[in-house]
């Protein structure tokens, strides 16, 4: 957003009367359109955006070469993108050979790792940070926008970046799976046939529960935004923050912790490809993003609000 300058006119502002006027808010539609289109308008997101479609089809034209003219393994109930416990069946990444319904979830598993975390660290980022430090911030205040406004407006560009990136990446797995397979791979990971219907329903809960953990992320990382001028810092701050939490659940010491990291309920995805479907893990997933939502917005909200300038 161009930064608007203050009037130095003198009495510019003083109607008839010689007294001032209230000053007209800005929109709050105008501003979210603005804002919407100056995110989709960054290079950068546009790449990140074309990186996340690419990355499913890399995969399952990866994974179909790979068991091309092979007995692919039959789907009988498997856990995580990781691997198979003893009796549990094949990896994810091994049933998307012969399953269009596990390449679009698996896909969303692995890149919920970093990938789509970083795609949203970037947005808040630029949101705050990088418009502070190339002065853009200044004129949001000067329109005027209340801060808390500004905030509001500010987060619904990371939620909308968060769920066109979920978006994106389900609807190209599904696609490259369906032509890869055709509807008669709509598989469940336990073996059973699901219906056209149901695996939209799935992917619809698994968009929305990605969304839900991306914008946990994004409240953070705005946090840590309304912090700092440097975008950088917030990117790295972030997935800096997700790889210790990663590292942390691989210790069985510190089981007690893990209920408390943003990232313990990824693998909790997996339910929505086995029948029946088991919601429990992934409700878990979504009450501990939701706090991690509040205690961000909430920290963003009062750093933005106490800060000179």
């Amino acid at each position: 957003m161009t930064a608007v300058g203050p009037d130095t006119r003198p009495h510019a502002d003083l109607d008839p009367h010689g007294t001032l006027p209230a000053r007209r808010r800005a929109p709050l539609g105008r501003l979210l359109r603005s804002e919407l289109r100056w995110i989709f308008r960054r290079p950068r997101t546009l790449v990140v955006l074309a990186l996340l479609a690419a990355l499913p089809v890399i995969t399952g034209i990866a994974v179909d070469l790979t068991f091309d003219g092979a007995a692919a393994p039959a789907p009988t109930g498997g856990p995580g993108p990781g691997g198979s416990g003893p009796g549990e069946g094949p990896p994810i990444f091994v049933t998307m050979a012969s399953s269009a319904f596990v390449l679009p979830l698996g896909s969303l598993m692995t890149l919920l790792i970093l990938l789509l975390p970083l795609t949203v660290a970037m947005a808040s980022g630029d949101a705050l940070a990088g418009e502070q430090s190339t002065g853009a911030l200044r004129g949001w205040l000067l329109a005027p926008v209340a801060r808390g406004r500004l905030l509001l407006v500010k987060a619904v560009g990371v939620l909308v970046v968060a769920l066109a990136a979920a978006t994106l990446v389900a609807t190209s797995g599904l696609v490259t799976g369906l032509v890869l397979s055709g509807t008669d791979g709509l598989v469940s990971m336990s073996g059973t046939r699901l219906s056209v219907a149901d695996v939209l329903l799935r992917l619809a809960i698994a968009v929305a529960w990605a969304t839900v953990y991306l914008m946990a992320v994004g409240a953070v990382a705005l946090a840590i935004s309304a912090s700092t001028e440097h975008p950088m810092l917030v990117v790295v701050s972030v997935l800096g923050g997700l790889i210790v939490s990663g590292v942390l659940l691989q210790i069985s010491a510190l089981d007690w912790l893990h209920p408390y990291l943003l990232p313990t309920s990824l693998t909790s995805l997996a339910d929505l490809i086995r029948d029946p479907l088991a919601l429990d893990g992934l409700a878990e997933g979504a009450f501990r993003s939701l706090c991690y939502l509040v205690i961000g917005m909430s920290l963003a909200y009062a750093r933005l609000t106490t800060r000179d300038g």
